[in-house]
């Protein structure tokens, strides 16, 4: 009975649903409400929509935004946090804003928790792993009942180099269990990030008790629901590196599941890459609440070992993705005489103005079904009707605020947010050192084909690709993905003092283990592979890149240095336009990655069309301050090899693409749409 592969992404308005059926291989693709106040309950619902039965589902992918919505609300729980006595400020006093050095508008990042919640413990390890002191264990004792007093939800636990002897942390994880229980959250530091700085390492520690708690029983919820409609296959959650992992697993290690919902996109492109031997694309994912980039590289998600959120440091493998406040929700407003678009959100409920629910401001949904870019009655799959009299009352209301009529305040509110949009592909891809025009973009998310073409032309880019299913491009991206295990060791050694012999036989051991975590997702040990990397720095740099490794015998080769070098010496440049090739370097960290095939759908080729015509009607709509006839179609009416001109608007269940005039669309061999410029 188990048929079919499902996989589903919460956003802030919709819950998307993919469904692959491997016996016909069809795919289907479903929008439900999301539902703030128990999100498993929006999740059921989109489920039972294209399965009678959870029994029915042979493998079972989710991507969570629970803990990124814990933690961006702050609505995760109180934290105590138990540190090295003599150095328990670390996490407040933080990093100085090195690169914010004359920022007069600058703000220290706001911590998870206050000065009062850290507490002093005696003890000391060395930085070569050695016991200098003791652990207090009187102390920890102490610790545990205060945390019951107060009523923290969750120990953090981050002692001073710990990454070369947990022993200490360990031992305390063990008093505090006994103490409290062993259903108390506790997070150790060299296990949620067993890597050097201290800070950062703490940081990253917090943020995984924050949020800990509130993931975990979500997880269990939604694990006891499918359970009971029939599931049988284990629930995979979306990692932040863009692999998956089981359930159990995440409940043990939440931090990894923080930014799992945007990366399914990222995934989901780079498969489209493939399928086109396209290198190099720019995803683009709008929502309802925010707008997502990410970036293909050589054919594969860009990965980072750290990540930011609201100045908040964390090490761990993160797909990386720039956000900004600019969805179809996002609230558009007058301040000091200027337009404002976003950041703040009309999110899924009230929602925009013609939604129905409340909403009285405009938005940028309101401003496009002004504009007779929206199908009014075929929204969301013909699930909602819109109302266009209450979308063009509150862009009226704007509008007399500037001298503007409703028309041309809704071209300005979506020419504000597509600036916006523009700047943050700006942002990822130079900080990069990457030329936008040099990538394709794809387009997705349940606004994304809306505005991706103006996108295109603002920043050069002669190519948007509309996958199908646009709307839960995310979720179909997280059916092509891998079961993925990350394990890193710190590795301080100049070049002139490393015994390659020796890396070699910890990058081995680092193997042993990466398959072995495989093992323990299920996943047997001929369908694993293993990739490694080392992080590298010019002797006397801070920070690092990280270089690939061909295999975890390389530093035992004679040329390994070299080679190693020229790599290094090549990302360097990329990334900063200069290198020192020849240069002392240093490596700091070692990084192993183990990856389980769970297969993926097989492509199908989309019919092709006998003839150019199609079915279609024309209507008019607002482009450059007028009115246009513009060819309207529904997608499944176009087949592969159609092409029109724009305008146009293609209408299908999950999103609407809008092609502007002197653009150009085809439709290739997988129903992907093609549109170019027709202009030099």
């Amino acid at each position: 009975m188990a048929r079919y592969r499902v996989a589903m992404d919460i956003g802030g308005t919709f819950t998307d649903v993919v469904t692959y059926d491997e016996e016909s291989g069809a795919i289907a693709a479903t929008k439900a409400s999301t539902t703030p106040d128990d999100l498993s309950e929006g999740v059921m619902s989109g489920l039972r929509s294209v399965v009678d039965s959870a029994a029915e589902i042979g493998f079972l992918v989710h991507g969570t935004t629970q803990g990124i919505n814990a933690f961006i609300e702050r609505r995760g729980v109180p934290v105590l946090l138990l540190a090295t006595a003599g150095v328990q400020d670390g996490y407040h006093i933080a990093r100085g804003p090195r690169t914010r050095l004359y920022d007069l508008h600058y703000r220290k990042p706001e911590p998870l928790i206050a000065r009062r919640d850290v507490l002093g413990i005696g003890g000391r390890i060395a930085p070569d792993g050695s016991e200098l002191t003791p652990l207090d264990e009187d102390a920890v004792r102490a610790a545990a009942v205060l945390a019951r007093e107060r009523g923290y939800g969750a120990v953090a636990v981050a002692f001073l180099f710990s990454y070369k002897n947990p022993r200490h942390e360990l031992r305390a994880r063990e008093i505090l269990y006994g103490e409290l229980s062993e259903d108390f959250t506790v997070s150790l530091s060299h296990e949620s990030a067993k890597e050097w700085r201290e800070y950062e390492r703490t940081s990253s520690t917090v943020m995984e008790s924050y949020i800990g708690p509130v993931v975990r029983r979500y997880l269990r919820e939604l694990e006891r629901r499918l359970r009971e409609d029939g599931l049988r296959a284990p629930l995979h959650v979306m990692q932040s590196s863009g692999g998956i992992l089981t359930a159990s697993s995440a409940r043990e290690r939440p931090l990894q599941t923080l930014l799992s919902g945007p990366v399914g996109g990222a995934i989901g492109s780079a498969e489209m890459g493939r399928r086109g031997e396209r290198r190099q694309l720019i995803g683009v994912d709008m929502g309802g609440t925010s707008f997502d980039v990410s970036m293909i590289v050589d054919g594969e998600p860009d990965v980072a070992a750290e990540a930011k959120l609201e100045g908040l440091p964390l090490l761990m493998s993160v797909v990386n993705i720039h956000t900004v406040g600019a969805g179809g929700g996002s609230v558009a407003w007058m301040e000091a005489g200027g337009l404002r678009v976003g950041p703040r959100s009309a999110g899924a409920r009230p929602g925009p103005a013609c939604y129905r629910r409340g909403g009285t401001e405009p938005t940028v949904t309101d401003a496009n079904l002004v504009l007779g870019r929206i199908d009014p009655e075929d929204f969301a799959g013909g699930q909602m009707s819109l109302d266009p009299a209450l979308a063009a009352s509150v862009v009226e209301k704007l509008g007399t605020r500037f001298g503007l009529d409703t028309s041309a305040m809704a071209e300005g509110i979506c020419d504000v947010a597509n600036a916006t949009m523009a700047q943050a592909i700006r942002t990822i891809t130079v900080s990069r050192g990457i030329e936008p025009r040099d990538s394709s973009l794809v387009a997705f998310g349940g606004a994304g084909p809306m505005h991706a073409v103006f996108l295109a032309k603002e920043l050069g880019i002669a190519e948007t690709i509309v996958p199908r299913f646009p709307g839960a491009f995310s979720a179909w991206g997280m059916l092509q993905t891998r079961i993925r295990r990350d394990l890193t060791e710190p590795y301080f050694h100049l070049d002139a003092d490393l015994d390659g012999e020796h890396m070699s036989s910890v990058l081995a051991r680092m193997e042993s283990g990466a398959l072995a975590a495989l093992a323990d997702e299920g996943m047997p040990p001929e369908r694993g592979t293993v990739s490694h990397a080392v992080d590298i720095r010019y002797a006397a740099q801070e920070y690092t890149l990280t270089v690939p490794l061909t295999d975890a015998a390389e530093p035992s080769r004679p040329e390994f240095l070299g080679a190693v070098a020229d790599r290094f010496a090549r990302l360097h440049h990329a990334r900063y336009g200069h290198s020192n090739l020849g240069a002392a370097i240093e490596f700091v960290t070692l990084r192993t990655t183990s990856f389980g095939d769970l297969g993926r759908p097989e492509p199908s080729a989309w019919p092709r069309a006998s003839s150019p015509e199609f079915v279609h009607e024309v209507r008019e709509v607002v482009f450059d301050g007028a009115p246009r006839r513009t060819t309207v179609v529904r997608r499944d009416n176009l087949l592969g090899g159609h092409r029109l001109e724009g305008p146009a608007v293609i209408v299908e269940d999950t999103a609407t693409t809008v092609v502007p005039p002197e653009h150009e669309v085809t439709v290739d061999e997988y129903g992907s749409l093609i549109i170019r410029g027709t202009q030099p």
